[in-house]
């Protein structure tokens, strides 16, 4: 006889563990299925929590050999031991990982390892390493497979100097020269890891400029600060083709004059987005509605498919392809599924490019209000002006705040500066409550800090700001 369980959860990602964790808290008889050996999908073993862990190693190290003097420390000597660094990037994650294990095992969740697939709308089939399979039978079930990353269907990605974001976290040597094909959160992190340590980076984006079709301006700030650190940008630039000759790769891309530009280097980063990882789901086969971009169809509201009985969240539905996301509707699901009112709320969700200085926003920005025809205020503060961001040394960025112009109700936040994926929960929290510009700039803030720059950008909106 087959095991019956209330939910299936296919996907061991933050949005599948997440809900698969809150519907045991919620009295049902869970079970998790995920492909990988370790729990955390994408983000924990190949994404966030390996890049992370590499951007804090090269900060460091770009700060002891660039930055420290200018604060009378002189270091001499420094050596770049890229194994032990690899090493340590391997223990975060392991680690990482074997806390959401445990989280699994205290919550009573039973794991299969392998392949889930439907066999009907109740019936999960589990395709283990081995060949062999496994089914069992859910009431109800919650798609949670994520996405892998998008491949160019003109360049052959080999895994070796033609590589993937997977790859990049894992390179043997510091490459001379890395050409980024995509200037996405993704492809700029990354390429800030492998410039700290050393290598000429390179980025072709097809779009005009960061951010923008969001906040043209922010990103042009943020772009200015990453060229004056050694990064080159070919923006409004399509690539034609890669090709390797003798183990160099040759990229050649044209402009919108239809001028043909070539660059040569030893590693081609492909990173032009991320694709709904469906594979092998056998979803269409019993029913589920996919879009035109292979994305589960969904219920807004209460996350069902076109089988009543089946969920989907995260990267596999149309939306942000965030984490945090993903873990807010794995919440919001579980709870809808134990009769309770879930929700999320997409306008708080705040963004992060981890770079130095850090880009991070929530809500709507310039370009995005006035495409939509809304009436803004603008408030600006500069973190050159702010008594900690000089003590650090750290004074490249600035705060943008809007609000609609008659009710002063928050309309976006953007941070570029130090430490802005911190700063910027403060404004998710503003959203999250509806808040006005005025809350923010009447909000007291601890002195010295950082956030001083957000409370002066708030009261900016009104023409009032003390600091500026």
């Amino acid at each position: 006889m087959a095991e019956k369980y209330d939910i299936a959860v296919i996907g061991g990602g933050p949005g599948g563990y997440v809900a698969a964790i809150r519907c045991a808290q919620l009295g049902m008889k869970v079970a998790l299925v995920e492909k990988r050996a370790t729990l955390g999908g994408t983000c924990l073993n190949v994404g966030c929590i390996p890049s992370k862990a590499l951007l804090d190693s090269s900060e460091h190290y770009e700060m002891l050999s660039k930055s420290l003097p200018d604060h009378g420390i002189t270091a001499s000597g420094v050596k770049l031991d890229l194994k032990k660094l690899m090493a340590r990037k391997d223990k975060v994650v392991s680690e990482v990982c074997a806390g959401v294990d445990y989280l699994i095992k205290k919550n009573k969740i039973t794991r299969y390892h392998g392949f889930g697939s439907f066999k009907s709308a109740t019936e999960i089939n589990v395709k283990k390493e081995d060949g062999s399979e496994e089914v069992f039978e859910a009431e109800k079930s919650i798609i949670a497979t994520g996405s892998v990353p998008v491949e160019l269907p003109n360049i052959n990605i080999n895994g070796k100097n033609i590589i993937t974001s997977d790859h990049a976290i894992a390179l043997d040597k510091v490459p001379k020269h890395m050409i980024i094909i995509g200037a996405g959160v993704i492809g700029l992190e990354l390429g800030s890891v492998w410039r700290r340590l050393g290598a000429k980076v390179s980025v072709i984006e097809f779009m005009p400029g960061l951010l923008s079709s969001v906040d043209k301006q922010m990103g042009t700030m943020a772009q200015r600060i990453f060229e004056k650190q050694g990064m080159e940008f070919y923006f409004d630039h399509k690539v034609e083709s890669v090709k390797e000759e003798k183990g160099q790769c040759i990229v050649s891309f044209s402009n919108n004059k239809q001028e043909t530009l070539t660059l040569e280097g030893d590693i081609v980063l492909v990173s032009v987005g991320r694709r709904p990882f469906s594979d092998s789901l056998n979803a269409e086969q019993i029913g589920i509605e996919l879009n035109d971009r292979k994305r589960i169809k969904v219920n807004a509201h209460t996350f069902q498919t076109s089988l009543p009985n089946i969920y989907a969240i995260g990267d596999i539905t149309d939306g942000a392809m965030l984490a945090h996301r993903a873990e807010e509707e794995g919440v919001a699901v579980a709870e809808i599924l134990a009769g309770q009112s879930g929700h999320v709320n997409y306008n708080a969700i705040p963004w992060v490019i981890y770079t130095w200085p850090e880009v991070a926003w929530v809500g709507k920005g310039e370009d995005e209000l006035k495409q939509a025809g809304i009436k803004y205020k603008v408030g600006k503060s500069f973190f050159k002006a702010n008594g900690r961001a000089k003590a650090m040394n750290e004074t490249d960025g600035q705060v943008k705040v809007l609000a609609d112009s008659k009710t002063d109700e928050l309309l976006g936040v953007f941070v570029v500066g130090p430490r802005a994926s911190d700063m910027i929960a403060e404004a998710a929290v503003a959203f999250e409550f509806c808040a006005s510009a005025e809350d923010l700039a009447r909000s007291i803030h601890a002195h010295p800090t950082l956030s001083e720059v957000i409370k002066d950008a708030a009261q900016n909106v009104g023409d009032w700001a003390i600091h500026q």
